[in-house]
């Protein structure tokens, strides 16, 4: 096999493998109730199952700035905007709450706004998913640091950031169990899940067996 052939099907491979993988921008939810919002960008569904004692939409707020707070410029490139409003939050139960996406998506990500007051520590305890720390710092109207995170778990005394779920999820659940007088969170993404063309598969099948019979005749001489 020569050089050009074994590059086009490391090419075709490379492609197969990666095609769907999405970078840079983030398509933040835009909440329109207290139970349900839309990612323009990528025409999913975003609603929200209520569990916590006060839960409901405040619009126009907050302003997520300073942007370096929940965007690091690499994993998440935009913050959110006060635009796509928030959704308050005070805990202090067992109850679970649930944000679920009409269509799954790659890496979910989730900006956390003043999680607990500066005395007072708050938490998210996730179910079945865990995040990974993309940013945090202070917000422009309350200060504070940025939220921790912890296997499972994300906590903040005036905590605010971005955590990212690696993978693909229909749907996020959690807990707050500490009570506070509120804090709150968006969502966003950076693309759907997707799977590849039947041409991009038989494609990638077609280099794996050239390459595989490459392997044999090396092996055979």
């Amino acid at each position: 096999m020569n050089t050009s052939l074994k590059a086009a099907l490391a090419a075709a491979a490379c492609t197969f493998l990666i095609g769907s993988a999405h970078a840079g921008p983030i398509d933040w939810n835009a909440w329109s109730s207290a139970t349900s919002g839309s990612i323009a960008a990528d025409s999913v569904t975003v609603t929200f199952s209520a569990g916590g004692s006060t839960d409901q939409l405040v619009s126009g707020y907050p302003s997520y700035t300073p942007a370096s707070t929940w965007a690091d410029g690499t994993i998440v490139g935009n913050a959110p905007t006060s635009a796509d409003g928030i959704i308050r939050l005070t805990g202090g139960n067992a109850n679970i709450n649930t944000v679920s996406f009409s269509t799954p998506v790659v890496n979910p990500v989730m900006a956390i706004w003043s999680l607990g007051a500066s005395g007072t520590s708050a938490s998210f305890n996730f179910i079945g998913a865990t995040p990974t720390f993309v940013a945090g710092g202070p917000s422009a109207e309350y200060g504070g640091s940025a939220i921790s995170v912890s296997g499972n778990e994300v906590t903040g005394k005036e905590g605010n950031g971005t955590i990212q779920f690696l993978g693909t999820y229909s749907q996020i659940s959690w807990t707050n169990p500490s009570y506070e007088y509120w804090y709150g969170f968006d969502v966003g993404i950076a693309g759907v899940s997707s799977v590849p063309e039947p041409g991009s598969l038989a494609l990638f099948a077609v280099g794996l067996l050239a390459l595989g019979l490459v392997r044999r005749r090396k092996t055979a001489g």
